[in-house]
This record gives structure tokens, C-alpha cells and sequence, in this order.
């Protein structure tokens, strides 16, 4: 089958154009969670954090600009655990929530493959905008298809390892050390996750032919 060529943006550009979003949505509700704790204790960086959260959303809305998935994602997330914060009063409930909450979102990235319809397709698209010619090759549907199942299997066990963490710290009552080892532990496993899909991405746009702008 005969694919119409296709050009892309070099992906030091995409990067930069995917940056932005990412940092909103990802990195800083985090680096409010972790600041707000130190500074007002747990359940009002809760509420810092949501309202950092939702405050993105709405200034979206309102200048009618698109809210990417991931966005949507992080206020469902944090909505929940600082509801779950607030009614049980201890920290190791609401960071267990979640992550069962993160279980079952892998879970629909394995269905989402089963539909073919691999989310990470839909949450790549949000903010690197491929061209449509690029979208229709059979290989980089099965790309997407395959970087969907890694991701699930790397969301399964960063939920497991968190609620391992949870547990065991809650025991010793140091929810500082959870917050430190958590995060360290999940960078790690998803840092090199996002090396290999960058670097199998890669290697499907020389496959491809792929020219760069």
C-alpha cells in the first residue's frame, strides 16, 4: 500500500511545542503539592494543588482554547484525593485512592488497544499535532498500539509500587519519606519509559522516511 509522504517538524521543536502543557498540567500541580505540604500541611496542599489544577481548566474555557486529556485527567485525580484527604483525615488513604484510580486507567489503556483505539494516540495528538497523512500508516498505528501497552504496564506498576510505599511508610508515619521515595521510584520508571517511546519514535520516522522541517 502507497502512503502519501509526510512532514514532520524536527522533535526538538515538537518538544518545545509540547513542553508548555505538559509543565502546566503535570510538573507544577506537583511542585505545588510537595510546596504547599511543607508549608501548610497535607490536607490544605490538597486543596492548593486543586485549585491550581482547576484553575488551568477554567482560564482554557474561558479563552476557548482546547484542554488537553491530560489536564482533565489531573482535576478527576486531584478532585478525588482531596475528598478522600478530607474524609478519612490521613494521608495514606488519599494516596492509595489514586492510585487504584491509576489501575484502572491502565485498564483502559489495554482496552483502548482492544477498540483500536490506543489512548496515547489521543493524548499525543493534544499536544503534538501530527499530520493526518502521517496518522493513516499501518505503522504508525501499530506504534501507537504498542506504546499504549507499555505505558499501561508502566502505569500497573507504578500504582502498585505507590500503594506498596503507602503502606509501608504509613506504618512508620513519614509521609515525607513516601513523597520522596514515590517520586523518585516513579521518575525513574517513567523516565525510561519516555526514553524508549522518544527513541522508538524516532526509529519509526527513519523506517518511515519521515522528512523534517
Amino acid at each position: 500500500m502507497n502512503h502519501p509522504p509526510v512532514t514532520l517538524p524536527r522533535l526538538t521543536a515538537l518538544a518545545r511545542q509540547a513542553a508548555p502543557g505538559l509543565l502546566e498540567a503535570v510538573v507544577a500541580p506537583l511542585a505545588v503539592f510537595y510546596a504547599a505540604t511543607v508549608v501548610v500541611g497535607f490536607q490544605w496542599a490538597l486543596v492548593a494543588t486543586a485549585v491550581w489544577v482547576y484553575f488551568g481548566v477554567i482560564r482554557r474555557l474561558v479563552k476557548r482554547v482546547k484542554v488537553p486529556a491530560t489536564m482533565y485527567l489531573a482535576a478527576f485525580a486531584i478532585t478525588v484525593r482531596a475528598a478522600v484527604g478530607f474524609w478519612t483525615g490521613t494521608w495514606v488513604w488519599s494516596m492509595i485512592q489514586p492510585e487504584c484510580g491509576t489501575f484502572f486507567i491502565a485498564m483502559a489503556f489495554l482496552a483502548s488497544v482492544r477498540l483500536n483505539r490506543p489512548i496515547v494516540q489521543k493524548l499525543t495528538l493534544d499536544y503534538v499535532p501530527l499530520p493526518s497523512a502521517m496518522l493513516k500508516h499501518e505503522r504508525v498505528r501499530r506504534f501507537f498500539v504498542r506504546i499504549t501497552l507499555l505505558w499501561a504496564f508502566v502505569l500497573l506498576i507504578n500504582s502498585t509500587l505507590s500503594i506498596a510505599l503507602a503502606i509501608h511508610e504509613h506504618l512508620q508515619g513519614t509521609l515525607m519519606v513516601y513523597l520522596l521515595v514515590r517520586t523518585s521510584a516513579v521518575a525513574v520508571i517513567s523516565g525510561v519509559a519516555i526514553v524508549f517511546s522518544i527513541f522508538a519514535f524516532k526509529r519509526l520516522l527513519r523506517r518511515m522516511h519521515v522528512a523534517h522541517v
